[in-house]
């Protein structure tokens, strides 16, 4: 197989023996160690298309690999990387983006902003567009404009059959009904076409408070988002910073929170609907106003740079002031759990309504998401995160949601959280898609049983 895909391949073909083969798998998560037989980094969808081939003759399972901020981990079989398919192409006349495979959504917002458009991107510029798109993708703009994937428009991909395919509204709706929200086990997404919106500015960013307002905020989060216009999304999160010179002096080796903000609408409406936060407690950092589309990854400030990293993630169902009770009972500021970030993230809206043609979109009735993120210590990433997390999710439990979303349990660390992601009639509808469309299972997707 090796020999077959050196031949067939433009791109890299590299066996662990070979020079720049640790190099080629790495992602952003730095613990995420990868040991397959060959990485193949494509440079086309005929490379792409070459390596089902090979792997199909061969027997062999093939994972997908762009950006790496995914818990996927290989240990067999053939990787594709596809950091070599990142060009962007805008048409303003039809505000249509063609995005290839390895983009990240920070390339696809400076290319909208030329021309006065924006896509519905995820919270980070530096998450790759094709995965976080497969599984629905909620971002800053959620509750106005829905999941990313409701805006795509088409996707050009090699199915594990082996086939080149575009599937869209009108070519294989089947799978363009899957690959909007069933996440993985369909083929190689190669590019995907995504419709942008108009958006110039926004009033966003976000506001921090120190430690003894955390309480006083997180209660009033609670209630503000009760009444909020769909034409705003909020997240909350609590954060324990380290000491570390490159944290901004007023934040540095503290316990804070942050109350992060979009409102699409007039400045000065936006500034009236935060004011309950802002009168919640004496504010440490305000870097809320009128903004640019284009710096729409400033209003969650995500890390940018590789790092080591572990996570948790449910949906909420509505929140009360029991919830208040227990949530920060478990992680607020008087706890000391070894938990980086706590976010709440206030979903409804758009999020809650399908496109009109349907999507396997799962976790719509999800009113809230929890997500926890684990100090950069490995040491802790096998029994001691998970048992902290374990604790904050029981502590929980009365409020957390029976639905999921695929991008919060990609990985399937919560028992449960893969079948949660989809109602049953969905998930059987995706099997039989992946069954048409990868019937040796080339593509292996789901918890391994």
């Amino acid at each position: 197989m090796i020999e077959q895909l050196r031949q067939n391949v433009t791109g890299p073909v590299l066996t662990p023996e070979d020079e720049g083969f640790a190099a080629e798998l790495a992602g952003f998560r730095l613990n995420a160690e990868h040991s397959p037989e060959v990485v193949v980094g494509i440079t086309s969808t005929s490379d792409a298309a070459a390596v089902v081939a090979a792997a199909n003759q061969a027997g062999t399972p093939i994972r997908v690999l762009a950006t790496g901020h995914g818990p996927l981990h290989v240990t067999e079989g053939v990787v594709i990387t596809t950091s070599r398919l990142n060009g962007v192409t805008v048409d303003p006349a039809t505000k249509i983006a063609h995005i290839e495979a390895g983009c990240r959504w920070g390339e696809v917002v400076a290319a909208a902003a030329e021309h006065g458009l924006a896509p519905i991107t995820g919270a980070s510029a530096t998450v790759g567009c094709v995965g976080m798109l497969l599984g629905g993708g909620l971002g800053p703009l959620a509750r106005t404009f829905g999941v990313a994937s409701d805006w795509v428009r088409g996707f050009e991909l090699v199915t594990g059959a082996g086939e080149v395919v575009t599937a869209n509204a009108t070519e294989h709706p089947d799978l363009f009904w899957a690959l909007r929200g069933g996440k993985g086990g369909f083929g190689v997404v190669t590019s995907v076409d995504v419709e942008l919106v108009e958006l110039t500015t926004l009033y966003g960013g976000s506001v921090f408070f120190d430690a003894p307002e955390i309480d006083s905020v997180v209660r009033t989060w609670i209630d503000w988002t009760t009444t909020l216009p769909e034409a705003a999304t909020t997240s909350a999160i609590i954060l324990r910073l380290p000491p570390l010179p490159f944290i901004p002096e007023p934040l540095r080796g503290k316990n804070v929170v942050s109350v992060r903000f979009a409102y699409v609408g007039d400045a000065a409406d936006g500034e009236k609907l935060f004011a309950p936060i802002r009168a919640a407690g004496a504010v440490l950092i305000d870097m809320l106003g009128e903004m640019p589309a284009a710096n729409i990854a400033q209003i969650h400030n995500d890390p940018t740079e590789p790092t080591l990293s572990w996570d948790r993630g449910v949906m909420l169902d509505e929140l009360d002031a029991d919830f208040a009770d227990a949530f920060l009972g478990a992680v607020g500021p008087d706890q000391q759990v070894p938990l980086v970030a706590v976010e709440l993230r206030h979903l409804g809206g758009a999020v809650s309504r399908d496109v009109p043609e349907g999507s396997a979109v799962g976790g719509r009735g999800g009113a809230y998401t929890l997500f926890m993120v684990g100090a950069p210590d490995p040491s802790l990433f096998e029994t001691v995160l998970p048992a902290v997390a374990g604790q904050v999710l029981g502590s929980v439990q009365k409020w957390t949601s029976a639905e999921n979303a695929i991008n919060l349990a990609d990985g399937f660390a919560i028992p449960g959280s893969y079948e949660a992601s989809w109602p049953a009639e969905t998930r059987a509808r995706l099997d039989e898609v992946r069954a048409t469309y990868d019937p040796e299972r080339r593509f292996p997707y789901g918890p391994v049983s």
